[in-house]
């Protein structure tokens, strides 16, 4: 059996792997830095579970209930130590208010990007903030099951392959799951990401360990990026970081980015969360460079949920034409040049890899 003919339609959830009852399925890393799932034919019975839970294979969005929101923690620090409007962390903090598990993408002491789960502030702040890189979602799916089998409230945030591939994978409603999923760009490589942090660290003699993909301190809705190496900080423009330049120039996101069928307001999630780009066109009065969310509201479940804490919220209601950006209309389109990049990335470091950029 494989799960897949082309390299484009799988997102590399890695819920096919944790639904598979024989344990014949690992991921294993590709040469562009990506992990795909690979079946040991010795191991499977064919049960086809991993079919069941693949998020391309089973395409299931529905247009349902909709609001269309602008929102803004009340909390200037919440806010400001969030990406956008801090609407994550508001939703976070009624989960966790509820003895509740929030899951999202952090890193761990490799500074590889995982999901993982917060129980208060402190792990709470590891998961906040944008992370551009595919996170390992490796026994979240299991874990979620068990919390909510439990009885415990679960917040889940991540894209929306992710988001859909766990609501396949628990097969069943929970009233106390909420799902959140982000308006996504595409997932850059993991493998490019372990690459330039070790570069990084042997340009400045030392470990990393935080990098902030939009820091806000200039007050310019997080046109900076920041990171951490030893006991020193670095900051400089997002767009001049040899890193991000390769994600806004299209070269490194997974190929199924490009292809994505997520990339609409129709969504099986609960919310739909994401930076409100050209607010400034909406609400000129709201736009202080300190980040708004937009927040789509996909059910008449998640708009109780919103009526709990919209008092913890600056916000407005606007309409669809108002929150249409890009990623909620089409896909990323690949560079041109995206093959022959990423023959490149392998044989050339990075020094000579900012230069072409």
């Amino acid at each position: 059996m494989k799960l897949f003919q082309k390299k484009e339609t799988c997102c590399g959830c890695g819920a096919c792997v944790e639904i598979c009852p024989a344990n014949a399925i690992k991921m294993v890393r590709d040469k562009e830095g990506f992990d795909y799932p690979q079946i040991d034919p010795a191991v499977c019975t064919e049960c086809a579970k991993c079919r069941s839970v693949c998020p391309i294979k089973v395409q299931e969005q529905t247009e349902g209930i909709k609001y269309y929101m602008g929102a803004q923690a009340k909390d200037d620090e919440l806010r400001y130590s969030s990406s956008s409007g801090g609407f994550f962390s508001v939703l976070a903090q009624y989960v966790m208010k509820q003895f509740g598990v929030v899951y999202g993408a952090g890193y761990d002491e490799s500074m590889r990007v995982i999901h993982k789960g917060a129980e208060n502030q402190e792990q709470l702040e590891q998961i906040k903030r944008t992370k551009y890189v595919q996170s390992d979602m490796t026994g979240i799916y299991g874990k979620i099951e068990k919390n909510l089998k439990e009885g415990r409230w679960v917040l889940f945030c991540g894209t929306p392959c992710q988001a859909n591939a766990l609501i396949l994978f628990l097969n069943r409603e929970y009233e106390k799951l909420i799902v959140a999923d982000l308006v996504c760009y595409g997932v850059p490589s993991p493998g490019i990401w372990k690459k330039y942090v070790n570069y990084l660290e042997h340009i400045y003699n030392g470990k990393m360990t935080d990098f902030c993909f939009r820091d806000k301190r200039r007050r310019d809705n997080g046109h900076m990026c920041s990171y951490t190496i030893g006991k020193d900080e670095y900051a400089g423009s997002l767009y001049d970081d040899i890193y991000c330049k390769m994600i806004f120039k299209n070269y490194i996101l997974r190929p199924s980015c490009y292809s994505c069928k997520f990339c609409t307001v129709n969504r099986k999630s609960d919310f739909t969360i994401g930076d409100f780009w050209g607010i400034e066109h909406v609400r000129s009065d709201v736009d202080d460079g300190m980040g708004t969310s937009m927040v789509i509201v996909h059910s008449k479940r998640a708009k109780e949920i919103w009526d709990e804490i919209e008092t913890e919220l600056n916000w407005f209601e606007c309409a669809k034409e108002d929150i249409l950006q890009p990623r909620l209309s089409e896909p990323t389109v690949s560079a041109k040049g995206r093959r022959f990049f990423m023959l490149l990335y392998k044989a050339v470091p990075f020094s000579l890899i900012a230069e072409l950029l």
